[in-house]
């Protein structure tokens, strides 16, 4: 039986290419993508092993962040002194003012 081009095929016989699966990898992870999709991805993932590399690692960090149950203290206190700085000082209008540089010497 020969296969029939993979334009011909019917969507879920379609076989996913890495970009394919890295637009949609986050939504595959978190259970957001419908079956036929979800179908696709996993096979990809099960044939290449880049792609199942980076779906591990996305995993781990989910688990990691999921362990967690509150934010560090200290970085919660360092993004309420951004947010607060941020208020304090309106924007100049200066890009180089409002961003805290200057151009390098000599320029």
């Amino acid at each position: 039986m020969k296969r029939r081009p993979w334009w011909r095929r019917a969507p879920a016989e379609r076989r996913m290419n890495c970009l394919q699966v890295a637009r949609v990898l986050q939504s595959y992870l978190d259970g957001e993508t419908d079956d036929v999709t979800a179908r696709r991805v996993a096979a990809h993932l099960e044939d290449c092993r880049r792609c199942g590399l980076e779906a591990s690692v996305y995993r781990e960090i989910h688990n990691a962040l999921a362990r967690r149950a509150e934010p560090d203290g200290g970085a919660v206190d360092r993004l309420r002194a951004f947010g607060a700085s941020l208020l304090s000082h309106p924007p100049a209008g200066d890009d180089d003012a409002e961003h805290g540089t200057t151009p390098p010497s000599g320029a």
